[in-house]
């Protein structure tokens, strides 16, 4: 009998999370669960009184998933796949519970038999050991695992394959030389795109009372606008890692966000969840060091951000009003930061203006997306049919924003903050062009960015920007 007949009479066993897959099913379905319902939050200490096999169960019950939209190990996979071929057996051995784990083997057509959770019976570590061994005898089976939970199961196999292992399953295959399958490991450009920084550029609007009330030169306030910025930042990097885990399903099947960190199993949801915390204290700890108003309007942020990503997001209309509001709550934490008083001129104007831009993103979606008519994208209240009355409201809402600027600029307050107020009236052009342009640019699909983010990057938009500036300086001199 040649090695490869050998190898092929000994079944191969695998586990599923962290191994077979980039990702773990508990931790994906309980945000599966909670974005379904957030009251099963209170529910989940009395199922983990119980036991893990409890909470796993509770959960699985309740939830569904995609197999085919799940971040497989592909090198792994693919071995599964010829040794199968070559018709080895193929058993899935997981903690999963069955009702997940044997849609995941349906879904493959690779596995002879699947070991999970059932019931009461957790099936990992020492029990997944002993129900190995009870199938197949002590070393009558090779093992493919990842984790300190699995270090029993290696013992017990004629041959271990440590995949994608953590600090534990590493020591242990470095001490015994077994084989080994690494994952890439994650880089520093895979940090910044799980805090989007790129997405901090929106809290420049933070500075915007200051700027129009003259104060850029004021260097406690300039001081403020930094903490303001460094607390928004980071609390905005928090709240986009928990949307991110609500919308792992959806992500996985966007052309683009399928590759996101936590979608694609480059990070771990653990590994989010220390992030989000650690990102929490620093914007709360920044916030400390400001007026307590900021605070407020910071924890008026994180409630109206969690329940956009929660619920509202996949509202008609209530998704981008609820946009709208959240740039415009960056222009009054700049003012809670530094005792700027906002005028209900600049609040008119943010709302019509982020609409607009708030608009352009779900038009650009709409254009993107292939749906059928009469259905909606996913996670969204739209259809494919609303792509004109979307394209008409963000028009409306961007010649709306140029119109309360004019008649802003037409305004007593204007005439005793400005000594030139004349010099001021470009920036209605300005602020036209930069809308329309962004909506002929959707238009053309070649909007590929959030338009905020956009406008801040684009050197079209920048010269025009500082232009603008130009004449807001020049007519307060």
């Amino acid at each position: 009998m040649d090695a490869r007949s050998d190898r092929n009479a000994i079944p191969l066993a695998v586990d599923l999370d962290g191994t077979l897959i980039a990702t773990d099913l508990l931790w994906e379905g309980l945000f599966i669960l909670l974005k379904k319902n957030p009251l099963y939050l209170f529910l989940v200490p009395f199922w983990l009184a119980g036991g893990p096999a409890r909470l796993k169960q509770a959960i699985a019950q309740r939830i569904d998933i995609d197999p085919a939209s799940l971040p497989y190990r592909e090198a792994l996979l693919q071995r599964l796949r010829i040794e199968h071929g070559e018709g080895r057996q193929i058993v899935l051995a997981t903690g999963t519970p069955r009702k997940l784990a044997e849609a995941i083997a349906v879904h493959l057509g690779i596995f002879d038999r699947v070991l999970a959770t059932d019931g009461p019976h957790n099936m990992t570590s020492g029990r997944k050991r002993a129900s190995l061994v009870a199938a197949y005898g002590d070393g009558g089976f090779d093992y493919a695992g990842n984790s300190r939970h699995d270090l029993r199961v290696f013992d017990a196999a004629r041959a271990a394959i440590v995949v994608a292992p953590d600090r534990h399953a590493a020591r242990w295959q470095a001490a015994h030389g077994a084989e080994m399958m690494p994952a890439p490991k994650p880089t520093f450009r895979t940090i910044v795109k799980m805090l989007r920084v790129h997405q901090w550029l929106k809290n420049s609007l933070i500075a915007v009372p200051m700027v129009l009330s003259h104060e850029y030169f004021n260097a406690d306030m300039v001081w403020e606008c930094l903490l303001a910025f460094v607390s928004f930042s980071a609390v905005a990097s928090a709240i986009y890692i928990l949307n991110d885990f609500f919308d792992l399903a959806l992500d996985r099947k966007h052309l683009t966000k399928r590759n996101r960190p936590f979608a694609s199993g480059a990070l771990s949801i653990p590994f989010g969840l220390g992030s989000m915390m650690v990102l929490l204290a620093m914007g709360v700890g920044a916030g400390l060091l400001l007026p307590i108003e900021f605070l407020g309007v910071l924890g008026g942020y994180i409630v109206m951000t969690t329940a956009y990503s929660l619920s509202f997001k996949r509202m008609l209309l209530i998704d981008v009003l609820t946009l709208a509001g959240l740039y415009t709550i960056r222009v009054l934490a700049g003012a809670a930061a530094t005792g700027v008083d906002v005028s209900f001129w600049l609040l008119a104007f943010s709302i019509f203006f982020f609409l607009s831009l708030a608009l352009v993103k779900r038009f650009v979606e709409l254009r993107t997306t292939a749906i059928p008519a009469g259905e909606r994208i996913a996670g969204r209240g739209y259809r494919t049919e609303d792509q004109e009355i979307v394209a008409q409201a963000g028009m409306a809402s961007a010649f709306s924003s140029a119109l309360v600027l004019a008649l802003y600029m037409d305004s007593v307050a204007v005439r005793e903050l400005y000594p030139h107020p004349w010099l001021v009236w470009p920036l209605a052009p300005i602020v036209l062009y930069l809308t329309i342009r962004v909506w002929i640019l959707a238009r053309r699909d070649e909007m590929h960015d959030d338009p905020v983010v956009f406008i801040i990057r684009d050197w079209r938009s920048q010269i025009v920007v500082l232009i603008g500036a130009v004449f807001l300086v020049a007519g307060g001199w």
